[in-house]
């Protein structure tokens, strides 16, 4: 940690749903942003972030503390290389990676299409591998250093129709638990935030599109042990506890309402 308590956070899939709201909690923490996302609009079947999207996030979030924003493809070694150089340029150190970039679809097995399963895993698994090996030398120089990667509570249960993204967050877990035996004795913690139901566009496009918010709502009250949806602001949260935490590793924590208990 620097003299001044103060850490560099670098978000990946930082400009929109859970990643704006990780870049949120740790600036009110009192720590330096940098967000991460993709530079063009990638084509999937809800929107993604773009360069403009950063600049909001940049331009809403500039007052709580100092952010700035970086393109980058967490499935390109190189990308995710120049995206923590930018950081480290920026900011003049890393101490927390928060690999939350990630990507869902559904359907039944027997339609699913390949690519679209290999877009899956390139991204919620490739991604930490390559941000994750990427950050290691600059985390390594840290006295508080920390990875937090975005899974799910769909990597401890799986769903039907959900085998690619549900195999994907069961990885990030199984990565998150091996990781934190290799590095603990670097000093780096690394644990997975388990989100439960969060009205982003992955519900609100994609898994519940057509539907709307109030259907969402109704849904959330009737399914959910404490009668709502988790927020973002939950996950930003609970996220700056697992990277402020200092004798917690290896965790893959649920912040789900009581929807999934473990």
């Amino acid at each position: 940690m620097s003299n001044d308590g103060v850490r560099t956070v670098l978000v990946t899939g930082g400009a929109r749903g859970i990643g704006r709201g990780i870049a949120r909690a740790f600036l009110q923490a009192g720590h330096r942003v940098m967000v991460a996302d993709l530079g063009e609009r990638g084509e999937w079947n809800y929107d993604l972030a773009s360069e403009s999207t950063m600049q909001d996030v940049v331009g809403e979030l500039g007052e709580l503390g100092e952010i700035d924003y970086v393109a980058v493809d967490v499935t390109d070694d190189e990308s995710c290389r120049r995206a923590v150089a930018a950081t480290v340029e920026r900011f003049g150190r890393l101490d927390v990676l928060a690999n939350n970039a990630g990507v869902v679809d559904s359907g039944p097995i027997e339609e699913f299409a390949e690519a679209d399963w290999d877009r899956i895993f390139d991204v919620n698994v490739k991604g930490i591998f390559l941000m994750t090996r990427a950050a290691l030398p600059e985390l390594r120089k840290s006295s508080d250093a920390a990875i937090v990667n975005t899974a799910s509570i769909a990597g401890k249960r799986g769903s039907p129709r959900m085998s690619a993204y549900c195999g994907s967050k069961f990885a990030a877990i199984g990565i998150t638990q091996s990781l934190a035996q290799e590095l603990a004795p670097d000093g780096i913690r690394v644990n997975a935030l388990c989100p439960g139901i969060v009205g982003t566009a992955m519900w609100l496009d994609h898994l519940m599109v057509g539907q709307g918010n109030d259907a969402f709502q109704d849904r959330m009250s009737d399914l959910i042990p404490l009668g709502h949806p988790q927020t973002v602001e939950d996950m930003g949260e609970a996220a700056v506890y697992l990277a402020t935490a200092r004798n917690v590793t290896g965790v893959a924590h649920s912040v789900a309402g009581g929807l999934e208990m473990s």
